[in-house]
């Protein structure tokens, strides 16, 4: 069974940094595409930053030069530093991936969600 985990969340103050950590596990052959979307009391899901199938990365507006996404492939993990954090960035974030699992078979899977709370 492959699975998305997330770690990293929790509160901090305005102006702070906060790391957090995505790791796929499972048969994994392949990670096409992986990254972070948020989703805000009240708002819609957004992606937030992502690397694409092509290798790239995409980021909000609203967080580039604040935010950093990285990739440890030999650990199947993504990152994503957060830095400069602003009330507006508190929200429940999750880790989504599109993985090709070992039979070769397309998976989508979104992880648990991790709460970032930013307090003014």
């Amino acid at each position: 069974q492959v699975q998305l985990v997330e770690s990293g969340g929790g509160l901090v103050q305005a102006g702070g940094s906060l790391r957090l950590s995505c790791a796929a596990s499972g048969s994994i052959f392949r990670i096409n595409a992986m990254g972070w979307y948020r989703q805000a009391s009240g708002k819609r899901r957004e992606l937030v930053a992502a690397f694409t199938r092509g290798g790239s990365t995409n980021y909000a507006d609203s967080v580039k030069g604040r935010f950093t996404v990285s990739r440890d492939n030999a650990k199947n993990t993504v990152y994503l530093q957060m830095n400069s954090l602003k009330p507006e960035d508190t929200a429940v974030y999750s880790c989504t991936a599109d993985v090709l699992d070992a039979r070769l078979r397309p998976v989508g899977l979104w992880g648990q969600g991790t709460q970032v709370t930013v307090s003014s």
